[in-house]
């Protein structure tokens, strides 16, 4: 036995100094960026030895001549597929399924007003995305689930008015969005494609809700936000929901549980996306107009920014305006998502 442990101790020790002596390989971080006013979808490729650079690029779109607007983008578990929508339409949008390889067209399913945020579940069978209806009437719009196998469309929910910010919680049971111009939130059950819960986010009314009534007026309906949300992010758990108050510069901390508000953080000029880290760190991150990009601590509730947080990668014409999504220009964040941004050294990376 005394043998047998002097040679796995000289092993560990041998081991550790050719570990030591060999230089650190830079890993690759590919990031699929969607630029909204051109129409163009390139993945960059980040390498601390190297920097960044344009891997490889594609035009996606139907319209002759006016941009398609390519808003969110998400990428299946296996990373064999890329999922986009184009929001603008002629009215409605569509949902794109690309060979994350080729480049070449799997499939497209047109949905409704302005498709813009989308996530896939953790499993990849379905398809979350946010009508957003930017341009349309002031009613509330929906949720649509496509089915990512087939392409298809398979329910349309009913929520609020602009949805936006569509993300899962870990485990895959709930959606949640932020309603822009109806200061709520609204969670979806994915086992029965329906809504669950609704809760209000309005300043001083933070409380469970009921979702707007859909009629069309001749007179516009008048909406006045206080908090105007335009995402909402599960924490790594799932059992809490982060909510940016793009109007307030506000994040909010609801709990799932019991459905109520739990903290609220004054957070920087503009805050829009947000994107949580597994633990123990738990930080929130957002960019903002002013200040950049930023980053929260679960637990002390301090937040850092940076003074900027993008950066060109290619002289593309770009479209840093309030409202598109932070992957939906050709200036490329600094903070990325785990649907768009993974390790690599190929062009079909594993996770």
């Amino acid at each position: 036995m005394r043998e047998i442990l002097t040679f796995c101790l000289a092993t560990v020790l041998v081991m550790g100094r050719a570990t030591a002596q060999t230089p650190a390989v830079s890993p690759d971080y590919l990031v699929w960026v969607a630029s909204e006013a051109t129409d163009r979808i390139a993945l960059i490729r980040f390498n601390a030895a190297t920097g960044a650079k344009v891997d490889r690029e594609f035009t996606i779109g139907l319209l002759p001549t006016d941009p398609d607007g390519p808003h969110g983008l998400s990428v299946s578990p296996d990373r064999r597929f890329l999922y986009i929508t184009t929001a603008h339409g002629q009215p409605f949008g569509f949902l794109w399924k690309i060979d994350a390889t080729t480049n070449a067209v799997v499939g497209r399913v047109e949905l409704g007003m302005f498709p813009a945020t989308l996530q896939l579940t953790p499993d990849g069978a379905f398809a979350y995305v946010v009508n957003f209806n930017v341009h349309g009437d002031m009613v509330p719009s929906s949720v649509s689930i496509v089915g990512t196998d087939d392409m298809l469309e398979i329910a349309r929910v009913p929520t609020c008015t602009m949805p936006h910010g569509s993300r899962l919680n870990p485990q895959g049971t709930k959606q949640y969005s932020a309603c822009m111009m109806d200061d709520m939130v609204v969670e979806i059950d994915t086992r029965t494609f329906g809504v669950a819960r609704a809760f209000s986010v309005a300043k001083g009314a933070e409380q469970v809700a009921t979702l707007p009534e859909a009629h069309h007026s001749p007179l516009p309906t008048p909406h006045a936000p206080s908090c105007s949300p335009t995402w909402a992010q599960p924490s790594a758990d799932g059992s809490r929901v982060y909510v940016a108050c793009n109007k307030s510069n506000e994040i909010l901390e609801i709990v799932v549980n019991t459905w109520a508000l739990a903290r609220r953080f004054p957070a920087a000029d503009g805050v829009y996306n947000l994107a949580v880290t597994p633990p123990p760190t738990g930080c929130t991150t957002w960019p903002s107009r002013t200040t950049g990009s930023c980053s929260w601590r679960r637990t002390s509730g301090g937040s850092r920014c940076r003074s900027s947080s993008w950066r060109r990668v290619r002289s593309w014409p770009a479209s840093p305006r309030s409202g598109a999504s932070s992957m939906a220009s050709s200036y490329l964040p600094t903070i990325g998502t785990r649907s768009s941004l993974w390790k690599g050294s190929d062009r079909s990376p594993e996770r």
